[in-house]
């Protein structure tokens, strides 16, 4: 990733934790949470891997597209599971973006992690991208934020089964996507 060393350590731990969490959510006892959970965990962890440090960790030739061909997989499976509701849909843009961002990052740099000059990947799509994920960052935050509750409402809950939880969850990896994107 291009930028700082130590922006890329702060999204490394900021991504891998969100995979982490999603990890262990995916022991909920709600399926739906379970079946998001993972394909979320892949992207925490795939944003982890793609935003280490160039100056750490220089990649072999065949990572960035076989990182592509992955979120690939990941984007035809969020297209497929869009059949139930548009809610998914989010999935497949945020896999469709790890597939640009792969796509780019071997174009720009040879194959190399981000020792290219800058400027990679399509500066319109980048654009596009960039405003669909800070609009998800701000309507998401809006609803985190805190609602009356009737007395036991949520409280009972298995905290990898709280909806607000998995919001943050993904709330943070959007806000990873915002910042890999403008280190692009």
């Amino acid at each position: 990733m291009h930028g700082p060393a130590s922006s890329g350590w702060l999204l490394v731990a900021l991504c891998a934790a969100t995979g982490a969490y999603c990890l262990l959510r995916m022991r909920s006892r709600v399926e739906e949470q379970r079946r998001a959970a993972g394909g979320e965990a892949l992207m925490g962890f795939g944003m982890a891997v793609m935003a280490v440090p160039a100056t750490v960790f220089a990649p072999p030739p065949w990572a960035w597209p076989a990182l592509a061909v992955v979120f690939g997989a990941a984007g035809l499976h969020a297209l497929w599971t869009a059949r139930a509701g548009a809610r998914h849909l989010h999935h497949l843009v945020g896999a469709g973006a790890m597939v640009y961002m792969a796509v780019a990052m071997a174009a720009s740099s040879g194959g190399t992690h981000g020792h290219g000059h800058g400027g990679s990947g399509v500066p319109l799509l980048t654009g596009a991208l960039l405003l669909y994920f800070v609009a998800y960052v701000l309507a998401t935050g809006i609803r985190l934020v805190p609602a009356p509750t009737v007395a036991g409402g949520a409280a009972g809950a298995r905290w990898g089964d709280r909806p607000e939880v998995a919001r943050a969850c993904r709330l943070s990896m959007a806000i990873g996507m915002v910042a890999m994107l403008l280190a692009m």
